[in-house]
């Protein structure tokens, strides 16, 4: 991620209806009920702490963009934390922008005393891919499935649970949100195609609960 790029896009985020709630986020809530503590990796809006706080868990936030307001500023693919740190690590609708996604997925691993908790858009393909780097140059790439087994399976975890979501939010909000404009948010909503819908987009997210071996 870009610091400056990250800083003035804060308030978009944390006032952002495709991140404030949703299906998958109580889902990872549930997947981290009887922890006491967790760190939110790439904590953005901080919507992921704001639920675990409200579940009465100790929460740790960071993010590498200071506008975020994190506890702690750091990327994901060097967490400043000792091994095994936190009962939870969660990290919600951000690996699609690491820039080392194998290096974060290991570093989760490492500072978690227990689980892992991942959630994020699924690979659909390479317009969907094309529509996400129009509308946000600091998309990287989402993962399939398969490859998302594989990074955890490689930062030594065991993979307890999947489920993927269709998640439904405002189209025009969301290209609002990084600048998306003119011919490149035209262009964006043809490479989507059926997924916008009634001033809506719907895309497919992955959730992934795995335990430390």
């Amino acid at each position: 991620m870009r610091p400056t790029v990250w800083d003035d896009r804060a308030q978009g985020y944390r006032d952002s209806d495709a991140h404030r709630g949703g299906d998958d986020l109580e889902q990872l809530v549930a997947w981290a009920r009887g922890a006491r503590t967790a760190l939110d990796v790439a904590t953005g809006g901080g919507h992921v702490a704001r639920r675990l706080r409200e579940e009465g868990l100790e929460v740790v936030t960071c993010d590498p963009s200071a506008g975020m307001h994190p506890d702690v500023i750091c990327t994901a693919e060097d967490l400043p934390f000792a091994n095994a740190s936190f009962d939870v690590v969660a990290c919600r609708t951000a690996p699609h922008h690491f820039r080392d996604v194998a290096a974060s997925v290991r570093e989760m691993a490492r500072v978690a005393a227990d689980r892992v908790l991942i959630v994020d858009t699924v690979n659909m393909g390479e317009d969907v891919e094309r529509a996400e780097t129009l509308r946000d140059p600091s998309h990287v790439r989402n993962y399939t499935e398969a490859e998302w087994l594989g990074l955890v399976g490689q930062a030594g975890m065991r993979l307890v649970e999947t489920k993927t979501f269709a998640h439904t939010f405002d189209f025009e909000a969301w290209l609002t949100r990084t600048g998306c404009v003119g011919e490149e948010a035209r262009e964006a909503e043809a490479l989507l195609g059926e997924r916008v819908s009634g001033g809506r987009l719907t895309l497919d997210k992955l959730a992934i609960h795995a335990v430390k071996e």
